[in-house]
């Protein structure tokens, strides 16, 4: 069908160009005064003829461009067709004012050529804004739209359903599989936003040639479809994108302050970097060390000492929950299961640590 009409576009461009041109030639050629020859259904079908015979080797590379295009454009997403339509009709529209003042000049070189280059010139400049600036130009005509009405019914839908926030995934949460178990209790509400460039991200993980990290990419996969099949919560896609970033924990901040959402992490570098940009964060190793048993100074643990420390003559060892114990003048017990005292906690969002002594040590004193 494509390929029908294309040709059909070549035969009605041959005609009407051998309706312009061909009496240019004949005259040319000392044949204008020949009826037969010259007239506009002859000069049409002539033309036509001819682009038709030109048919046999272009039609094929015009239809596959066609195709690409088409297929370029299927694939992208609605938002970014539609503000470069936009943008593309201002600019031409533009365009099309500053041509009719030109023209009011009657300047016989300019009001020909200046007219042609500002509508290629701002035609492309209008698209390229438009597309570049989207997401901006969505949350702006988002925010606007409807004016104190609309807020009034958008701060009334917050307090009938306040679950409405939007958490976004980034891929070290979703890697790090806990999310899934923290989604399907009930902690975290809302709705979970998955980035298209965190999900590429994810399958170029996948697909990486070290092992490593393509188990880890593929259960990074795994992670996702569990949550949107099995965990009763909301899954969106954001299908945008921010071309002039390169970062993707740079990008999930901007789409964070974009949307007023909060970005889901166990990055201990991003939860910073979303504090210093007050973008709003979840840290899941905070809620793994919120809800791990407390210890206090002076408690006794029993514990195993497995290796060295990094000063001298330390010790270390594990409780159940991985937190990491070390015991000062443990060395000499590394192998053995000793009672220990605890003398101080650090807490951090990269985890927690516990410093202790032996028993037998506060015993001796």
């Amino acid at each position: 069908m494509l390929k029908r009409i294309v040709q059909a576009c070549i035969l009605l461009l041959g005609g009407t160009l051998g309706i312009f041109l061909l009496p240019l030639l004949l005259k040319l050629v000392g044949l204008d005064n020949v009826v037969l020859i010259n007239n506009p259904y002859i000069t049409a079908f002539t033309g036509a003829i001819i682009f038709y015979l030109i048919t046999f080797w272009t039609v094929n590379p015009i239809v596959n461009f066609v195709k690409r295009i088409e297929d370029m454009l299927v694939k992208a997403p609605t938002t970014d067709i539609l503000f470069g339509s936009l943008g593309l009709g201002f600019g031409l529209l533009l365009a099309f004012l500053m041509g009719l003042a030109i023209n009011q000049m009657q300047i016989p070189i300019l009001d020909t050529f200046v007219p042609l280059l500002l509508t290629l010139l701002l035609g492309y400049l209008g698209f390229q804004v438009g597309f570049k600036k989207r997401d901006e130009l969505t949350s702006f005509f988002s925010q606007t739209r409807g004016g104190k009405k609309r807020a009034e019914e958008t701060q009334e839908v917050e307090k009938e359903e306040p679950a409405r926030h939007m958490k976004i995934l980034d891929t070290s949460v979703i890697i790090d599989g806990r999310i899934a178990d923290i989604c399907q209790t009930g902690f975290l509400d809302g709705i979970i936003v998955i980035p298209q460039f965190v999900l590429e991200e994810l399958q170029h993980i996948a697909d990486s040639s070290d092992s490593l990290k393509r188990n880890r990419g593929r259960r990074g996969l795994d992670i996702l479809n569990r949550i949107q099949k099995e965990v009763n919560i909301h899954v969106e896609m954001y299908e945008g994108d921010f071309e002039e970033i390169q970062e993707v924990d740079s990008k999930l901040i901007k789409l964070a302050k974009l949307v007023d959402g909060t970005v889901v992490t166990n990055d201990f570098n991003l939860n910073k970097v979303c504090e210093f940009q007050n973008v709003k964060v979840l840290n899941i190793n905070d809620l793994a060390n919120a809800v791990k048993p407390v210890v206090l100074p002076g408690e006794e643990l029993n514990v195993q000492v497995i290796k060295d420390g990094k000063e001298y003559n330390q010790g270390v060892a594990y409780l159940d929950d991985g937190t990491m114990i070390v015991v000062e003048e443990g060395r000499n017990y590394i192998g053995k299961r000793i009672d220990v005292i605890v003398t101080s906690v650090l807490q951090t969002s990269a985890g927690r640590m516990i410093f202790a002594k032996p028993k037998l040590m506060e015993t001796a004193l």
